[in-house]
């Protein structure tokens, strides 16, 4: 790392670079984050370890950043005037004077043509020290001016969602830098799925940053990405590029994306009416012998019937309460769990919803991929309606699920 000595004695050397922002609507460039660059040993070197580093004078800090953002600003006064602005800004130092000196700087641009509602400022909310509620108010005063307030770097730290929700960001950047391999873990993947449900209940807009590849353009597309950055689109450059110079590939590639999601969803619906008919069949077949189908005897037989796909079966009524025990494979061979009567899954999510659409439809469904509770491996239920107040829950295995095409 630059000695942050040698940083401010070689400040004429440091200036910004532009990272684009792509929009997913529009597959166009709709704004950039400006990144400090310094020319050093004939290199181009980033300032993020001289801004990150704890030790480093905060003036020496605010000497070096209010030059990037000078100078940047200037270049986007020439700029399309909708283009948005990306700043990245320590918490802790705009906390200093409560923001006042950095709005200022803001506002004297506005007098020069920059309208404040095309500014983002990035925050990163598990590096601030202060009080929140004083950074919440800051931010809430920026707000008024029309300034978005866009969240850093989430999911690489230890982010905390309560904080987060309390600063009610315009904008949640998530990180894949952790997305390295093409098949991450489900853990990862459901911290991101939290993420994405946090964002769409305050109303924020989700930035996926660090993508470097295709899979991880697809998997920010897939999981409500409306904007996109990264290597994989483009490095940052001095300069400003053509705003459509992606548009070609992007919606070829948004086509592909589309394409295999309409596959995997077609191919998980063929496989759920497949397997309706199969319970269809066995529940009639059995209920013609079996007078009772909420007895406990009914889905034991039931169970030998679905040995090679299921390993838990019971029976709810509508209100959540499980009216049988569980019938349980352990070790390839099924026992019965009589502890589980009477218990209530109401609180788990979808649950209630998932009983309203089966009376309504009058046909059983898979669930999507979920980690179960008790053995802790990727599962699917199929749910089916017995009848008005009776329904079967019918849970399958990870390995029965990756025989199947198109189930995981």
């Amino acid at each position: 790392m630059l000695d942050p000595l040698d940083i401010l004695t070689n400040i004429d050397d440091v200036h910004p670079y532009y990272q684009a922002i792509f929009s997913a609507e529009e597959q166009k460039i709709v704004g950039y984050e400006v990144l400090g660059r310094i020319l050093a040993d004939s290199e181009i070197q980033s300032l993020g370890p001289f801004f990150l580093d704890a030790g480093i004078p905060e003036e020496y800090k605010l000497e070096v950043d209010n030059r990037i953002i000078r100078q940047a600003l200037d270049r986007f006064l020439e700029a399309d005037s909708d283009l948005l602005i990306f700043m990245n800004q320590d918490a802790n130092l705009l906390m200093l004077d409560h923001g006042e000196s950095f709005l200022e700087l803001l506002k004297e641009y506005e007098a020069r043509g920059i309208e404040l509602h095309r500014f983002v400022l990035e925050i990163t909310e598990h590096n601030f020290e202060g009080d929140i509620e004083q950074l919440y108010h800051m931010l809430a005063y920026y707000r008024t001016y029309g300034i978005k307030i866009a969240v850093d770097n989430i999911g690489k730290e230890s982010s905390n969602l309560d904080r987060i929700a309390l600063l009610s960001p315009d904008l949640l950047k998530i990180d894949l830098q952790a997305l390295k391999i093409s098949q991450p873990s489900p853990s990862y993947e459901h911290v991101l799925y939290s993420i994405s449900l946090l964002a769409r209940k305050i109303g924020a807009a989700l930035l996926y940053e660090d993508i470097e590849a295709n899979f991880q353009l697809q998997y920010a597309w897939r999981n409500g990405g409306r904007y996109f950055q990264g290597f994989y689109l483009v490095s940052p450059s001095e300069s400003f590029l053509e705003r459509d110079v992606l548009k070609r590939r992007l919606k070829t590639e948004f086509h592909q994306f589309i394409t295999h999601e309409k596959k995997k969803l077609e191919t998980v619906y063929e496989h759920s009416e497949q397997f309706y008919k199969r319970v269809h069949q066995a529940v009639t077949s059995l209920r013609k012998y079996n007078q009772s189908p909420d007895d406990d005897d009914f889905i034991k037989k039931l169970a030998e019937e679905l040995t090679d796909c299921s390993f838990r079966i019971y029976i709810c009524d509508e209100e959540g309460d499980q009216l049988t025990g569980n019938v349980f494979k352990q070790d390839g061979e099924w026992i019965y769990q009589p502890e589980y009567t009477e218990k209530n899954w109401s609180w788990r999510p979808y649950f209630l919803e998932n009983i309203m659409r089966m009376r309504n439809l009058r046909k059983g469904f898979f669930s999507d991929l979920y980690s179960d509770l008790e053995t802790g491996e990727m599962i699917r239920t199929f749910s089916y309606p017995m009848d008005d107040h009776m329904y079967l829950f019918i849970d399958l295995p990870y390995s029965y699920l990756y025989e199947q095409d198109g189930l995981i």
